[in-house]
């Protein structure tokens, strides 16, 4: 006589659960929309421009419905607002220090290893002008935050003016940083497009040592 094991609801294997089951979970699914949504809407920002693009445009890029950015980031400008965070998260975690002072050598190899995914066209966002008060209100805080992280590691203060050049020279650095990339991916201007480690440290390790030596 065989026996039947009564079915238990809770107890569905793994497979069968991830096969059949029509109610996905919903925080993995949200978080990789999110992302899609993200990843989507820099490159249509960054290579269209801001006012050009279209919340259609990005959902279906990214394949997913245009309602969900209203759900997820409000509104178009609160798509490019979590772009821009993004995009400074990334460049922060790029471009660490150790203490004391700035670490030249990863700036550097941010630099000559930037050709990587999106992360071109993520720096472009950075650099276009969007046409948008608003748009560019939001960019222009991600490159002063961006800008403020790293003289703070080279020891600015906002609160002592002595060392205000700090904050000046950390932007020069990012422009020189931005400007190199933009050579090397959007403008493919030789010799700077296809030089190696071995060609760009030298001068650019000059440069940043220079801006953020001791004697500022």
């Amino acid at each position: 006589m065989t026996h039947h094991t009564p079915h238990d609801p809770g107890s569905v294997a793994p497979d069968a659960r991830e096969e059949g089951d029509v109610h996905p979970r919903p925080s993995r699914d949200a978080t990789a929309t999110r992302l899609a949504l993200v990843q989507a809407a820099r490159r249509r920002f960054a290579t269209d421009g801001y006012r050009a693009t279209t919340v259609r445009q990005i959902a279906a890029d990214a394949g997913v419905n245009v309602a969900l950015i209203n759900r997820y980031f409000e509104s178009k400008e609160g798509l490019f607002e979590a772009c821009m965070r993004r995009t400074s998260s990334e460049l922060d975690a790029r471009t660490p220090a150790t203490s004391p002072g700035v670490d030249i050598a990863r700036l550097i190899a941010h630099v000559v290893n930037t050709p990587d995914g999106d992360d071109p066209l993520q720096l472009l966002l950075l650099l276009r002008s969007s046409g948008d008060e608003n748009a560019d209100r939001i960019r222009r805080r991600t490159l002063e935050q961006f800008t403020e992280s790293l003289a703070g590691v080279a020891g600015w203060r906002a609160d002592d003016p002595a060392t205000a050049p700090i904050l000046l020279r950390a932007q020069l650095a990012i422009a020189t940083m931005l400007g190199v990339v933009m050579f090397r991916t959007s403008a493919a201007v030789e010799p700077v497009a296809s030089a190696g480690m071995d060609e760009l440290e030298g001068p650019l390790g000059q440069i940043f040592q220079v801006l953020f030596s001791d004697g500022y």
